[in-house]
Order: structure tokens, then sequence, then C-alpha cells
């Protein structure tokens, strides 16, 4: 790996201070304060990934599996999971989402969607909103390196 340049070392500390900054502001636009980010944090990742046991949710989340346990009842009760034996050991349960849990992730991904698009209409003009526009492939491939 080659020397980075000092004024691309500094933009490459501005750009993680300000996509962590915006990914913190996008978890505070939730479900009306119904769910703890532990909980969403184990929907999305249902949502994403698909099905999955206790022990691989608490393992993924790197949590105990008794808080995982904890999580997840609470999600049950919100009735947002769906439990089935697993295929393979029927003394295991998979857990997916729910048609509740689905809609639920759907509408938080929605709320946080609509309130980043009402804050860059809020926050830039068309021409910087043009230029956040062009730079997004140009980020995107520098996430997938």
């Amino acid at each position: 790996m080659g020397e980075v340049p000092a004024h691309v070392a500094e933009s490459a500390g501005w750009i993680r201070g300000v996509v962590a900054q915006l990914h913190r502001r996008l978890r505070q636009v939730d479900n009306a304060g119904i769910l703890t980010p532990s909980q969403s944090a184990v929907l999305n990742r249902l949502h994403r990934e698909g099905p999955a046991t206790q022990g691989e949710l608490a393992a993924a989340e790197h949590v105990r599996q008794q808080s995982m346990a904890a999580t997840l009842g609470v999600l049950d009760e919100l009735g947002y999971l769906a439990r089935t034996p697993d295929p393979a050991d029927r003394r295991r349960v998979v857990l997916s989402l729910s048609p509740a849990g689905t809609d639920t992730v759907r509408g938080i991904q929605q709320h946080r969607d609509e309130w980043l698009a009402q804050a860059l209409v809020d926050e830039l003009t068309p021409a910087e909103l043009e230029t956040v526009t062009r730079a997004l492939p140009l980020l995107q491939r520098v996430a997938q390196h």
C-alpha cells in the first residue's frame, strides 16, 4: 500500500466522522421511541439476512445469549417475530420476521428516508444537492473496496 497524501488522510477522517454522525442521527429517527437500538438492530438484521437462531443473533450482535433472549422476548410480545422449529435440529428454534415485523422495519426505513430527504431539501441548495447526488456512486465504490 502506497503512502497516502495528508490531505487525503484528512478527507478520510472527515468522511468517517460525517458518516458516523449521519448514522447516529438516522438511528434517532425511529419508530416513535417504541424500539430500543438493540431491538431495532435485531429486526434490521433479520430483515437483511433472513431467519436465524437466538445464538446466531447473539453472536452477530456481540451480546450474551441472555441479553438476546430479553430482546427477543420484547420483540415477540410486540408480535414482530415468527418462530419455527429448525429443520436440521428440532430442538432449536429459527426466528424470522412476522408480517408485523416486516411492516415495522419498512416503516422505520421509510420514516428515516423521509427525514433524510427533508433534511437534504432544507439544508442544501439545488446545486449542492446535485453535487451530493453525483458523489453517491463514488462513495459507494469506496465502500465496496
